[in-house]
C-alpha cells in the first residue's frame, strides 16, 4: 500500500539497485548513438560515457561504461544527446524500438530545429491517431543523427495524412525517397494553424481544449508539448499584448473550446486573456517563473484537461529550459510508457528548490511491503551539459519509493 505524501527527506537515499539489466541494457543499445553526439558532427568516441553492450566482468570500466549512472539509473533513463537534433533521434527510438511492423511509426514529423515554435506545436501530431514522433532537420539540411533514426524507423505510411512517411513542417530537410506531406505558413501562428488542421481531419473532429503559449518565451512556453503529443490538443502562439489572426482562426474552428493560456501575465497579458475569452472559456495556468510555470501545469486539473500529478505514480520528464527544442524532441516520452509532464531545470548544476519540493510532495511510499507500492520514473533529456549527472542523482533520489514511519 502506497503512503507518504509531501514528506522532507532532506538526505540522499540508499545507492542504486539495478533490478533488471537485459532490458535496460537493449534500451541503452537504443539510445547509445545519440549520446554525446549532435546532428552526427561529434565522433562519438570522444565521450567516453558513451554505454556500450558486451563488456567483461573482468574490465575495471565495465560499470562506467554500461552507462551507470550517468545514462540509467534505478530510477531515471537518460537520453544524452549534445543537442536537440540526437535528443530527438534518440527518443523517437525510444518510444518506437522499429523491431517489427507493429513498432515502427506510420510516420514522422521533421522540423527545423532552429524553429522552436513549430516543433512544440508539431508535438499534435505525436497524439492519437497519427502517433508521429518528432525528428529535427538541421534547416534544409538533414543531420546523421536523423537520417540514421529515419532509416532505423522505417515508418510504414500514415493513412490519415496522404499515406506520408514524413510529415514535413515549414522549411525543413525533404529526405529522398521519401513519400511526405507539407505542412507550410508565413509564421509560428500560421504553421500551428496548418498542424491542427492535419491534425483534426485525421482525428475527425477538432479538440475541445486549446493551449495558447507566449511565442517570445520559450521558457514557458515549452511544458505544452508533452501535453499535445499525449492529448491532441493544439499549441497556439500569442504575443504578450497581441493575439495573431491564425490563432483566433484555429480557435473559431474548435467552436468554443475551452482554453487554457499558459504562462503569467508578463509573457501573455491580461488583455490578451479577455480577447480569449469572447472565444471560448479561458483559464490561464502560470507560475511567476519557468520552474514554477511547468510544476503549475504538471498539478493543473480541468475536467479531462491536466495532468493532475499531485500524488504518486507517475512518468515525468526533464529538460533543461536552455535547450527550448528538447521540449519537443521530448514529447513522445510524455505520450508513451510512463506518460507524464515535462518539468524544467535553468541551471545544468542545479536542482530548483521548487522543483525538489514538487518532487518531494508526490514521492511514493509504502509502510509495509514497496512491493505493492507505486513508482515513479524520471527521464532525463541531453547531455551533461544541460543536466548534470549530480542532478541526475539527486532527481533518483527523490523518484524512489521510501519507507513511511508510523505516527506514534
Amino acid at each position: 500500500m502506497s503512503a507518504g505524501y509531501g514528506r522532507r527527506l532532506g538526505q540522499r537515499l540508499a545507492c542504486p539497485r539495478i533490478v533488471s539489466a537485459r532490458p535496460l541494457l537493449l534500451l541503452l543499445l537504443v539510445l547509445a548513438f545519440a549520446a554525446g553526439c549532435g546532428g552526427g558532427d561529434k565522433d562519438p568516441g570522444e565521450d567516453r560515457r558513451q554505454p556500450v553492450v558486451g563488456q567483461g566482468g573482468d574490465d575495471e570500466e565495465a560499470g562506467a561504461s554500461l552507462g551507470f549512472p550517468g545514462f540509467a539509473t534505478k530510477n531515471t533513463t537518460r537520453v544524452g544527446g549534445a543537442d536537440p537534433i540526437a535528443d530527438a533521434a534518440g527518443v523517437a527510438q525510444a518510444v518506437f524500438t522499429a523491431r517489427s511492423r507493429d513498432t515502427r511509426p506510420a510516420s514522422v514529423t521533421l522540423v527545423d530545429s532552429k524553429d522552436w515554435r513549430a516543433a512544440i506545436s508539431a508535438a499534435q501530431l505525436m497524439s492519437r491517431p497519427l502517433r508521429s514522433p518528432i525528428l529535427l532537420s538541421d534547416g534544409e539540411d538533414l543531420p546523421d543523427a536523423t537520417k540514421s533514426a529515419l532509416d532505423e524507423l522505417g515508418p510504414t505510411g500514415a493513412e490519415k495524412a496522404g499515406n506520408a512517411q514524413v510529415i514535413r513542417v515549414g522549411k525543413t530537410a525533404k529526405p529522398a525517397g521519401a513519400r511526405t506531406t507539407d505542412l507550410e505558413g508565413a509564421d509560428p501562428a500560421a504553421l500551428a494553424q496548418a498542424i491542427d488542421r492535419l491534425h483534426t481531419a485525421a482525428a475527425g473532429a477538432p479538440s475541445r481544449a486549446v493551449i495558447v503559449a507566449p511565442s517570445s518565451a520559450p521558457e514557458f512556453a515549452m511544458p505544452a508539448a508533452g501535453w499535445a503529443a499525449k492529448a491532441g490538443d493544439p499549441v497556439l502562439w500569442s504575443g504578450r499584448d497581441s493575439l495573431p489572426a491564425a490563432t483566433k482562426a484555429v480557435i473559431t474552428a474548435h467552436r468554443r473550446p475551452r482554453i487554457y493560456v499558459l504562462g503569467p501575465p508578463s509573457v501573455i497579458s491580461n488583455d490578451v486573456v479577455k480577447e480569449l475569452g469572447e472565444l471560448g472559456t479561458t483559464r490561464r495556468i502560470d507560475g511567476a517563473e519557468p520552474v514554477a510555470n511547468a510544476i503549475a501545469f504538471a498539478r493543473f486539473t480541468d475536467g479531462r484537461f491536466g495532468w493532475n500529478a499531485v500524488d504518486p505514480g507517475h512518468g515525468f520528464v526533464f529538460a533543461s529550459t536552455t535547450r527550448p527544442a528538447d521540449a519537443a524532441a521530448a514529447a513522445p516520452l510524455s505520450a508513451s510508457g510512463t506518460y507524464g509532464p515535462l518539468l524544467l531545470v535553468t541551471e545544468a548544476n542545479a536542482l530548483p528548490r521548487p522543483l525538489q519540493d514538487y518532487l518531494l510532495d508526490v514521492q511514493p511510499g509504502y509502510d509495509e511491503d514497496p512491493v505493492r507500492g507505486v513508482y515513479n520514473h524520471g527521464w532525463i533529456v541531453g547531455d551533461e551539459k544541460a543536466i548534470s549527472v549530480d542532478v541526475q542523482s539527486r532527481i533518483d533520489a527523490l523518484l524512489e519509493i521510501q519507507p513511511v514511519q508510523p505516527e506514534s
